[in-house]
């Protein structure tokens, strides 16, 4: 018997065959939208409470324009609602909940941007690793075929290595990729909660603060 375990230890990467070279890709771009994820939402969810308690103290000033500026400086789908809001206060109280609600739709999108792509990763990472071990066993069986008796045991064990590497590699990109796209799916669900939260309360600011002066 002379299969080298130090080589298999040294050289995974290559004895997995191509298809670990497509799940090591599939796991970089999952990890990839993850951390670019996690801090999208990391900076969407802020303190609505306090920001709004701001915004309704400027609009009680009647500056409008500081309010706008509060909003741009913010980052959120709060503070955009909030600066639709602000913008559509002249056309009545039913206008700015209309406004709100289109904004709102147009906000989900935003936030759910690149999950799909994290959970077709998810789902693929298994099936690429299940690929790379049916070629693994069809070298195998390949080179039984081809040297028959022949056949050293060194040799049909790189086949059954690169079965064995791709398998585990599938699952072990797809078990924390399928966990990180809960994860974000929780935090989504958490910001589009608190932007429903919070719409009552923009109606309620930008109507209640006094109108415009005339010239």
């Amino acid at each position: 018997m002379s299969f080298d375990a130090s080589s298999g230890h040294g050289n995974l990467l290559f004895q997995g065959g191509p298809m670990l070279w497509v799940i090591l890709i599939a796991c970089a771009a999952a990890i990839t939208v993850f951390i670019e994820r996690v801090l999208h939402y990391h900076r969407a969810q802020i303190n609505s409470a306090e920001f709004l308690n701001g915004v309704r103290t400027v609009l009680k000033r009647d500056n409008v324009v500081e309010a706008l500026s509060i909003c741009d400086a913010t980052p959120g789908p709060v503070a955009r609602l909030v600066k639709t809001a602000i913008l559509s206060r002249d056309y009545g109280r039913d206008r700015v909940r209309e406004s709100l609600e289109e904004a709102g739709l147009a906000e989900v999108p935003r936030l759910e941007e690149k999950l799909s792509l994290l959970a077709t990763i998810a789902q693929l990472a298994p099936l690429l690793g299940l690929l790379g071990t049916l070629l693994g066993f069809i070298k195998v069986f390949s080179d039984l075929v081809e040297h028959g008796p022949t056949a050293s045991i060194a040799m049909l064990s790189s086949g059954v290595f690169q079965a064995l590497i791709c398998a585990a590699a599938g699952l072990a990109v797809a078990i924390p990729t399928h966990a990180g796209y809960n994860y974000l799916v929780n935090r989504v669900n958490e910001i589009v909660l608190d932007m429903e939260k919070s719409a009552n309360e923009i109606v309620n600011i930008v109507t209640e603060a006094p109108a415009p002066k005339g010239p």
